[in-house]
């Protein structure tokens, strides 16, 4: 195994270990019947953490360690920081809503998944269930996981209007204006043509890993 495969296989290992932490004590919690807010904040340093550690991915593909598409892998890496550090970190009104509950459970699922599969295949010991899952439930976890991204940022709007949260109004010293319910409206609204470009992007590597394509190649 090559350095760069090594450090590679130990950074999906890590994520994998980690987001395996957060979809157990997000279960445990909805099992305990714990509320959108509280489910945040049993795993928020989980969260932060290891979303966070995802920033490393748009490196990855701009250095060419692996083969992902560098506007696709920045795009959603830099909304979940986004909805990680800007909202719920910042914005605690975003805590109670549903979203929380829907991203925490598809994201985490998805990483666990995706990561297992990275590490697996850098040492080419990937099952083909988990390759299953890799290209199959993501039909159903991504629409929950950028919805419950739109829903939480869309519940901080009335707190972000109502405490001006990094928000810096005219005028000013540096004669310059920034309106971060502006920024998150416009976030919200990049998901319409962001999300099914990300959604096809995966619908087309299905097609090549386990539909006809990867039939007639074999």
């Amino acid at each position: 195994m090559k350095p760069f495969e090594l450090y590679l296989f130990l950074y999906n290992l890590i994520q994998v270990l980690g987001w395996g932490l957060v979809l157990l004590k997000t279960l445990y919690g909805i099992s305990k019947n714990l509320s959108n807010e509280q489910l945040y904040e049993n795993v928020e340093l989980e969260l932060q953490i290891f979303q966070t550690a995802a920033v490393l991915e748009i490196v990855h593909a701009l250095i060419g360690f692996v083969r992902s598409p560098v506007g696709t892998t920045t795009l959603q890496v830099f909304s979940r920081v986004t909805v990680v550090w800007l909202m719920l970190y910042k914005v605690v009104s975003s805590r109670s809503s549903v979203g929380v509950l829907m991203l925490l459970v598809a994201w985490s699922i998805t990483e666990v998944i995706r990561y297992s599969f990275y590490a697996l295949g850098l040492i080419k010991s990937v099952p083909h269930f988990l390759t299953w899952l890799r290209y199959t439930l993501f039909i159903v976890l991504y629409p929950m996981g950028a919805s419950g991204e739109i829903l939480t940022m869309i519940a901080g709007l009335p707190e972000i209007a109502a405490k001006k949260h990094l928000t810096l109004e005219m005028p000013n010293a540096l004669n310059f204006g920034f309106s971060f319910y502006v920024f998150i409206v416009i976030m919200c609204l990049i998901y319409i043509p962001g999300f099914p470009q990300l959604y096809g992007y995966m619908f087309t590597q299905r097609r090549k890993v386990l539909g006809s394509d990867a039939k007639k190649a074999a």
